[in-house]
């Protein structure tokens, strides 16, 4: 498994490497399969109000899914600790549903992920009362997929929407949280003309 540690606006100390390498890959070890490739970047958010400074994200790409973390602490080792212990969670929750499609009749193969999807949070943009300028530009690539793999996405991501090609229609839908709580599924409207 490769661990790669990188600090954003800090040094990485050889303790924190190894702390990182510890715990985080440990919580991979849930999941081992090769390749697994694991981004971990640390960080401190520089607002004094802010009593958990410390900001630890984990990217885990496994054939070809991508899984996002990204925990707060008080310092960096607390922060670590409780981005392993959510890593573990995720790759679990991704077990547990690689191994029932697989029962249901979809390999571990087809549950195709897209990438970028890291990206998509980025479109969220804080409306301001004076400003409705479009602002940021985000272009994806699209990846036909069930419903049901979307939702696997959504999760792993942790993300509020995931954009995805539907399989058997090839049409563009949009799988999001809802604020009550479960899912919902935005599909566009086929229209035809009658002759």
């Amino acid at each position: 498994m490769d661990i790669k540690v990188s600090g954003r606006k800090t040094t990485v100390t050889d303790a924190l490497r190894t702390h990182v390498h510890e715990k985080v890959g440990e919580a991979c070890k849930v999941f081992d399969i090769a390749p697994m490739t694991v981004d971990v970047v640390l960080r401190y958010e520089k607002n004094p109000s802010n009593p958990e400074p410390a900001i630890v994200e984990v990217t885990v790409r496994v054939r070809g899914t991508v899984i996002r973390v990204a925990e707060h602490g008080s310092d960096m080792y607390a922060a670590i600790d409780a981005a392993a212990d959510k890593v573990t969670r995720q790759l679990r929750k991704y077990k547990t549903r690689v191994v029932d499609n697989r029962h249901g009749g979809a390999s571990a193969a087809e549950v195709l992920p897209y990438e970028r999807v890291e990206d998509l949070a980025d479109l969220l943009i804080p409306a301001d009362e004076e400003d409705d300028l479009l602002v940021r530009e985000k272009v994806i690539e699209i990846t036909p997929m069930t419903e049901e793999q979307a939702l696997v996405q959504i999760d792993l991501l942790g993300h509020d929407f995931y954009v995805f090609e539907d399989a058997t229609t090839g049409l563009i839908n949009v799988v999001y949280h809802r604020k009550n709580g479960g899912y919902g599924i935005i599909k566009p409207k086929i229209e035809t003309l009658d002759e």
